[in-house]
């Protein structure tokens, strides 16, 4: 029975998050802390301590995903050539990616 209600709570939370423009961040922040899952009981904490931010980025049409991806990239190569490159090929790979 819990595994279906999990499964409920994190399927709305899917919800919320892809139909943009949605207000019930605030009701499934709730629901979340009102949950028998330690795990979303610790999610939806963390959502509330930045509650604004969270309920912008459910509303907003703006999103950071090309920076994150950027960022991602550049720390995935810096992690790959570790110990194996100077400055100058870490520069080559980023400006001129293969």
């Amino acid at each position: 029975e819990w595994v279906r209600s999990c499964i409920s709570v994190a399927e709305e939370f899917v919800r919320i998050i892809r139909e943009r423009g949605s207000i019930d961040i605030g009701l499934w922040i709730v629901r979340g802390f009102n949950s028998d899952v330690k795990e979303l009981k610790s999610f939806a904490n963390g959502l509330q301590k930045d509650f604004l931010a969270v309920k912008e980025a459910t509303i907003s049409t703006w999103s950071n995903g090309q920076t994150e991806g950027q960022v991602n990239r550049l720390k995935f190569l810096k992690r790959q050539m570790y110990g194996r490159a100077k400055f100058d090929l870490l520069k080559a790979r980023v400006l001129n990616p293969a």
